[in-house]
């Protein structure tokens, strides 16, 4: 008897609970998307190190592939690979295409009846524009972070704090402070958006800063959001507190001062303390040593207004978009698998606050993006 050989149903015991075949494929779909995600981050950071939206800012005007090869000087033989860099771009909304305005005889190719031009997102990734984040792009896709995620299941398995240390046997900070190249790349990827929250922070932010006569930046790197702030309100002097290395040699003046320390320690006394993107690096317990800390720092001041002053991501915020709650899950992912800290819901940053000694707080949702500014009183 000649055998008959089954043909696999789409209702198979271990899809349970799918519908239709349609059910199946969109599953698929799901996973695939999310397996494959990683090249839009990867295609965009390729896109910076080219110089692609340098490229069409200099230009002027939308450019034609043909006209951007060019201007790139890339391999001639890799067009294609061009063309197709550019359509996972467009559809990741970093450029668009709009109609090739050249002539017949100004085209190089019979084919190219479209050009790419600039988005927003793509404007903040030029390197002439003051509030560029092209440097903080490459940087958080460098191998140094990107790797630890590799050794994530590793670490789930270990007694390490984190999959960094998994990796490397050492701390990010540690690890920074013997990798020269990469210390410098983070730290000028810090400093790119700093100056971003220091434009906001003076222009739409003023009555945060209104009575206060000092103010302490507490891992404020080189400056840059002390100096905009001093600059922008004449009765306010700052101080920067970094650890030495990080102020060695920086040239203050008369409304600005560095001072080299470890927060865990010691913070200067001042009617406020500014930590920018400071807490979410660090665990429960370290975020409540450097909040008592600062509790310390504003309790001789004499300011009904003295506070702390936070910008950070508050997680959980009702109403908001699904693209923003993502946005704040992802950075989540970067704290767990780099450091020990991590983003944290209002109750959470509520029970530091409360554990901590202060009595009071309010937070002001999204005045920085996907991040919150948050004022502790004691």
């Amino acid at each position: 008897m000649k055998k008959v050989l089954s043909t696999p149903s789409t209702k198979m015991t271990f899809l349970n609970g799918l519908e239709s075949t349609q059910d199946l494929l969109d599953a698929q779909a799901h996973v695939w998307n999310h397996t494959f995600n990683y090249i839009n981050s990867m295609s965009l950071k390729c896109a910076v190190q080219l110089g692609i939206p340098d490229a069409i800012n200099k230009h002027g005007a939308p450019m034609t592939l043909s006209q951007l090869a060019n201007a790139l000087s890339i391999n001639k033989t890799k067009s294609n690979g061009l063309f197709r860099l550019m359509r996972i771009l467009v559809h990741s909304n970093f450029f668009d295409k709009v109609k090739n305005t050249l002539s017949e005889d100004e085209k190089e190719d019979e084919d190219e009846e479209e050009a790419y031009c600039l988005t927003r997102a793509s404007r903040l990734l030029v390197r002439d524009e003051p509030l560029n984040m092209a440097t903080f792009v490459v940087a958080m896709i460098d191998p140094t972070l990107a790797d630890p995620f590799h050794h994530m299941g590793e670490w789930f398995g270990d007694d390490n704090p984190s999959p960094f240390i998994t990796k490397n046997g050492r701390t990010m900070w540690e690890y920074a402070g013997v990798d020269q190249s990469f210390n410098q790349l983070f730290n000028e990827a810090m400093a790119t958006d700093a100056r971003l929250v220091t434009n906001i922070l003076v222009q739409e932010c003023k009555q945060v800063f209104e009575g206060l006569e000092t103010m302490v930046d507490v891992g404020g790197g080189t400056g840059i959001v002390a100096r905009g702030v001093a600059a922008s309100f004449p009765g306010l002097k700052c101080v920067v507190l970094d650890l030495p290395h990080v102020v060695a040699g920086l040239e203050g003046s008369d409304k600005l001062s560095f001072v080299g320390g470890d927060m865990f320690h010691f913070i200067p006394n001042a009617d406020a303390v500014f930590l920018k993107w400071i807490l979410h690096d660090w665990n429960d317990e370290d975020c409540v040593r450097i909040l008592k800390k600062c509790k310390e720092a504003i309790a001789g001041s004499n300011k009904n207004g003295k506070k702390v002053i936070i910008v950070d991501i508050v997680v959980g915020d009702k109403g908001e978009e699904d693209k923003t709650t993502e946005t704040k899950l992802l950075f989540d992912g970067m704290m767990l698998a780099a450091l020990t800290g991590k983003e944290r819901s209002e109750k959470e940053w509520a029970n530091l606050f409360y554990t901590s000694g202060f009595q009071k707080y309010n937070i002001t949702p999204y005045p920085f993006g996907v991040r919150s500014l948050i004022e502790v009183f004691p």
